[in-house]
C-alpha cells in the first residue's frame, strides 16, 4: 500500500508538474533535452516533466527609485510578455559636437514579434536596446551643437527609431517609438543660456520699441502732411471763393453804376450835355475822398474847379428845368 501510494503521488506529481497555463499575450519557450521544441502560446498546455522544461531567460527590468530616478534590476522568468513594453533608460552624459556634457534620459516603446528570436539571438533584449541606444544617441547628439540639440527632439527621435529598429529587427523587436525626456545642461551653461535668452529678448523689445515708434513718427508726420495739404487746398478754395465773389461784386458794381448812369443820360440828355455832368460828378466824389480823415486840415481845390462849378451850375438849372 505504501509502495502505491507513493506511485500515485509521483503520478500526481508528474502531472501536475506538466500543466503549464500560458495568459493572453505571453508565449513560452519549450526545450526538450536543451533543444529548442516548440512556442507556446496563450492557453493550456502539458510538458513532459525532465524531458520538456521552460526556457529560463534573464530580463533587466527597471523601476522608479525615491529620487525620481530610474534605477534597473535583473530578473529570471520563463514567460515572455508579447505586448508593447516601454523601458525608461537611466539617466546618462552625451557630449555634443561643440565639447558640452550634457545629462539625457529616453523613453523607448517597443514590442516582441518572434519570442525564439528575441530568447536565442541575444542574451539580454532589454538590455541590449538600451546599450545600443546609449551608442546610438552618443553617435547622433556628437553631429549636433548645443543648440541644435536642444530644438531637435523630434529629428533626434526619428533617427533614433529608425537606426533601433533596424539593428534590433534580428532580435525580433519591433521599436515603435523613442521619446527623450529631458537634455540638461551644465549648471554655468544653463545660466550662460539663461542670460543669453533674457538678452535676447530685451533685443527684441527695444526693437520692437524703437519700430513702434518709428511707425508713430510716421504716421504722425503722414497725418500732419496731410492736414497742412487740406488745411493749403482750404485756404486756395477760400481765396479763390473770395476772388470769385469779389470779381462778381465789382462786377454787379460796375453793373449796378452803368444802369445809374444810363438812366441819368437818358434823363438828361434830352437837357444838356451828359459828359461835364459825368466829369462833375467824378469831381465831386474825389474831392470828397480827398478831404475825409480826422487830421486832414487842407483843401485842395482843382486847376479846373470853375469848370466844374459851371457843371454843377449846369445840373442845376437842368433840374430847375425838369420841375
Amino acid at each position: 500500500m505504501i509502495i502505491l501510494i507513493a506511485l500515485a503521488v509521483l503520478v500526481i506529481i508528474f502531472f501536475v508538474k506538466g500543466i503549464q497555463i500560458v495568459q493572453q499575450q505571453e508565449e513560452m519557450i519549450i526545450e526538450r533535452l536543451g533543444k529548442f521544441d516548440r512556442v507556446l502560446d496563450s492557453g493550456f498546455h502539458y510538458i513532459f516533466p525532465f524531458l520538456e522544461v521552460p526556457r529560463t531567460i534573464s530580463w533587466k527590468e527597471t523601476t522608479k527609485g525615491p529620487d525620481g530616478r530610474a534605477y534597473s534590476y535583473y530578473t529570471q522568468k520563463t514567460r515572455i510578455d508579447m505586448r508593447e513594453s516601454v523601458y525608461d533608460f537611466p539617466r546618462q552624459n552625451v557630449i555634443t559636437k561643440d565639447n558640452v556634457s550634457i545629462a539625457i534620459n529616453a523613453l523607448i516603446y517597443f514590442q516582441i514579434m518572434d519570442a525564439k528570436s528575441a530568447v536565442y539571438q541575444i542574451q539580454n533584449l532589454p538590455e541590449a536596446i538600451e546599450k545600443l541606444t546609449q551608442t546610438t544617441l552618443r553617435n547622433i547628439i556628437g553631429e549636433l551643437d548645443l543648440d541644435e540639440t536642444l530644438v531637435s527632439r523630434d529629428t533626434i527621435n526619428a533617427k533614433l527609431r529608425t537606426i533601433l529598429d533596424e539593428a534590433s529587427n534580428k532580435w525580433g523587436v519591433k521599436v515603435n517609438r523613442v521619446e527623450l525626456q529631458d537634455i540638461i545642461p551644465p549648471t554655468d551653461i544653463q545660466n550662460s543660456m539663461e542670460k543669453q535668452m533674457k538678452a535676447e529678448r530685451d533685443r527684441r523689445a527695444a526693437i520692437l520699441e524703437a519700430e513702434g515708434l518709428k511707425k508713430s513718427a510716421i504716421l504722425k508726420a503722414e497725418g500732419e502732411k496731410e492736414a497742412q495739404i487740406n488745411k493749403a487746398e482750404g485756404e486756395k478754395q477760400a481765396a479763390i471763393l473770395v476772388a470769385e465773389g469779389l470779381a462778381a461784386a465789382r462786377i454787379k458794381q460796375a453793373e449796378a453804376e452803368a444802369a445809374a448812369i444810363q438812366k441819368t443820360i437818358e434823363a438828361i440828355q434830352n437837357h444838356g450835355e451828359p459828359d461835364k455832368y459825368l466829369i462833375a460828378v467824378r469831381y465831386l466824389d474825389t474831392l470828397k475822398q480827398m478831404v475825409e480823415g480826422k487830421d486832414n486840415k487842407v483843401v485842395y481845390m482843382p486847376f479846373e474847379a470853375t469848370g466844374i462849378l459851371s457843371s454843377v451850375d449846369g445840373i442845376k438849372q437842368m433840374l430847375d428845368a425838369n420841375k
